[in-house]
């Protein structure tokens, strides 16, 4: 079987570490590390609206779990489907797995009891686990009463929307990153004139790099306005 995860070569990519998160509560990266390396057995249950960074933090620990020696595995729930117990099979002999988007799961009862089977599999052979959901396990809408207990039972992290200073920070950050040269007026004007999704924004980034190099021009307002307006970004 094909398990639905993303392909190796892009599971855990650079953009996505602890390092490059921005507006992480207090002592939030610090649990994630512990439970990457396995020095805490507290599972972890990351609840937040959508764009606030749970993909993210999903790969970033991923990442620092295989950077320690362990064998991490990462898990959309979107993509497995109606082929969830199979997806899940096939992470056997991982010891760290982060399971994405619950919300994908909740009130879907054969479901759920594949995933609360998994959970109490998990638990024995002391895999880690780490949950990432829109909401809390109560707002979820589950309908397996014990399913909705093991998982309150995991340490909870809680992630807010970015404002527009960090919704700026990121997208700076990223084009450093990319190597991009945008001035603050112009990302200013990015800021102000698209979607506050940030999943959106960096997308647009990424799209906007492209753009620029195929027409081998720097990103500016004008160059903003040309592309956007032409609808060649769905602007």
């Amino acid at each position: 079987m094909s398990v639905p995860q993303l392909p190796l070569a892009l599971r855990y990519p650079p953009d996505q570490r602890f390092e490059t998160f921005i507006g992480a509560p207090d002592g939030a990266l610090a649990q994630l590390r512990a439970l990457a390396v396995g020095s805490s057995h507290d599972w972890i249950f990351l609840a937040g609206a959508g764009g606030t960074g749970k993909t993210h933090l999903s790969l970033a620990t991923c990442a620092a779990a295989l950077q320690a020696g362990r064998r991490p595995a990462y898990l959309p729930l979107q993509a497995a489907g109606a082929r969830l117990s199979e997806a899940l099979e096939a992470l056997e002999g991982h010891d760290m797995v982060a399971l994405d988007g619950l919300e994908y799961v909740a009130g879907r009862r054969e479901q759920e009891v594949t995933l609360f089977e998994f959970h109490n599999r998990a638990r024995a052979a002391d895999v880690t686990l780490l949950y990432t959901a829109r909401c809390t396990p109560d707002a979820l809408g589950l309908v397996l009463p014990d399913l909705r207990s093991r998982l309150s039972q995991c340490g909870r992290i809680m992630l807010d929307p970015l404002d527009d200073e960090g919704r700026g920070a990121v997208l700076r950050e990223r084009a450093v990153r990319r190597g991009l040269v945008m001035d603050e007026v112009t990302l200013d004007w990015l800021l102000t004139r698209t979607g506050r999704d940030l999943s959106g924004l960096v997308a647009l980034l990424e799209r906007l790099d492209r753009e620029s190099l195929a027409a081998k021009r720097r990103i500016t307002v004008p160059f903003l306005k040309r592309v956007l307006e032409s609808g060649e970004l769905g602007g």
